[in-house]
């Protein structure tokens, strides 16, 4: 179960990183050595709306230690769709840590619940060349997207440019996943640090 406390682990490795101390000693109040599947998201505060900031991660098991030091920093400073992060943003900034769980190979594109699955899409470009793409649980109920539309953003994600047609969903290879997500904000996880 992803917790509060693995937000406020991403953020001490962010703020030590903008300050440009090492990050290697960070003490972690969570079992450092549980492996999971991880997503670490960056969001911002604009005009009273959240605006993703940065979004990476794996879906091979790490443990946490690792996977969480490693993520939080690549989705804030390497998430080639937006600029790194910067010290002056923090106040703005919201982490997610989401944890994936429960990996099943669906029967065919439609195969899986919005708002209760992310998906995982596998499948060929017209060169050959494989493509994957992923959309975490809340994202295609946060779009208000059919699964159709889903799985046709996930194709356009993953760089297929060609008309979408039911031949080319048919031939994608979903893999839908559950997480167990925590968010926590900067505000939030500076009076944890106080305590």
């Amino acid at each position: 179960m992803a917790t509060k406390q693995h937000c406020a682990y991403c953020f001490d490795v962010l703020v030590l990183h903008l300050e440009g101390q090492p990050t290697s000693r960070i003490r972690a109040d969570f079992d450092t050595h549980a492996s999971y599947p991880l997503f670490v998201t960056w969001s911002k505060q604009y005009r009273g709306e959240d605006r993703l900031r940065g979004c990476i991660g794996n879906f091979s098991a790490m443990q946490l230690g690792n996977g969480l030091r490693e993520y939080a920093l690549t989705s804030a400073i390497s998430d080639t769709r937006f600029n790194p992060i910067t010290l002056r943003e923090l106040p703005q900034l919201t982490c997610s840590v989401s944890l994936l769980t429960d990996f099943e190979e669906a029967e065919d594109y439609l195969d899986w619940e919005v708002g209760k699955h992310g998906v995982w899409a596998e499948f060929r470009m017209p060169s050959g060349r494989r493509q994957t793409a992923t959309f975490l649980p809340e994202i295609a109920e946060e779009q208000g997207w059919s699964k159709e539309r889903t799985v046709d953003q996930l194709l356009r994600k993953g760089g297929y440019e060609l008309t979408i047609t039911r031949e080319m969903r048919e031939s994608v290879k979903i893999t839908r996943y559950q997480s167990k997500k925590a968010r926590l904000s900067y505000s939030d996880y500076v009076g944890m640090r106080q305590k």
